[in-house]
């Protein structure tokens, strides 16, 4: 059980409780809080509340969040695309529309479940949901990720990734003619209030992130960019682009409401290139995967489209 306390101030006097606390804590939504409430795990003063309390100045709230269910995760054979495999690491290339790993709800199809088939030595420092995954990437994007063999492994990829000396490359397609060849988008991102499960650039609870982009090819109303992370946020080359003005292609969170033309689906955002240390040997690690079919067809359309 994770305890959480705050004491409300002057300036959040008169609102919901529901939304309060949603706006306090980075790892809640709305929901999640008004699904605590409704279980008592939420307390005011040390009593129960409704979703819809109004908060008073001086409340001392608690929040008891239990432990997360273990799901009983099945080894399921995905045929995954594995680029690099040792004793201690494993590249794999994922392909769009898969999760990475299970959450309630959805527990088969995703590459925790695949990659417990190919091999049953994974890092458990991330638990049962999460075994060897050190970091992950959008179910709707596709490309390279590292995953954990053993909790040494583990720690190391960890460090490296807070240390900001791993290489992570994407590509994306994006709407709109960027001007400039380079950029560097440095924006912090956080949690949008007015959408829980979407991400946007604002100083309210947030974490500093930087993007470097570089034009590969322009076309029309689209350019085709390469975007190095310098830190690595929920959704931010997504959210960054958007931030910017060049939304990515077929993007159905931050792009256009429109429904895309191109063939494709999802985000056309890939990541292309990852390098890192070898947790064991010290050696610089580099690997590429080649830019997926859609994202091929849909630059195709494009230079059809620039005649």
């Amino acid at each position: 059980m994770n305890e959480f306390n705050v004491t409300i101030t002057a300036e959040q006097k008169g609102k919901r409780i529901d939304k309060v606390l949603a706006d306090s804590f980075d790892q809640f939504s709305r929901s999640q809080i008004q699904h605590l409430i409704a279980e008592g795990n939420i307390e005011v003063n040390g009593d129960p509340v409704k979703s819809n309390y109004k908060v008073q100045e001086h409340d001392a709230i608690t929040i008891e969040e239990p432990e997360p269910e273990e799901l009983e995760i099945t080894a399921e054979d995905l045929n995954l695309d594995i680029v690099y495999e040792d004793a201690d690491v494993l590249v794999v290339n994922k392909p769009r529309g898969m999760v990475v790993h299970p959450a309630p709800g959805h527990t088969s199809g995703t590459l925790v479940n695949g990659l417990m088939h190919h091999c049953n030595d994974l890092s458990g420092i991330n638990g049962v949901i999460r075994p060897g995954i050190v970091h992950r990437i959008d179910k709707d994007t596709s490309g390279l990720l590292m995953v954990a063999k053993n909790d040494k492994a583990h720690e190391s990829l960890v460090d490296q990734l807070k240390a900001k000396t791993t290489k992570r490359v994407y590509h994306a397609i994006v709407h709109g003619v960027i001007s400039h060849d380079t950029g560097t988008i440095d924006a912090p991102i956080g949690r949008d209030t007015d959408d829980r499960q979407a991400m946007t650039v604002t100083e309210k609870n947030s974490r500093d992130a930087v993007t470097h982009f570089q034009v590969i090819e322009r076309f029309k109303n689209h350019t085709h960019v390469n975007c190095e992370l310098e830190t690595g946020r929920t959704h931010q080359i997504r959210v960054h682009m958007k931030y910017i003005g060049y939304p990515i292609m077929a993007d159905p969170k931050y792009g256009p409401r429109k429904k895309t033309t191109y063939p494709i689906l999802g985000q056309a955002l890939h990541a292309a290139v990852l390098g890192f240390v070898h947790p064991r040997t010290g050696e610089e690690m580099r690997f590429e995967a080649p830019l997926p079919e859609d994202m091929k067809a849909c630059l195709e359309q494009l230079k059809r489209e620039n005649g």
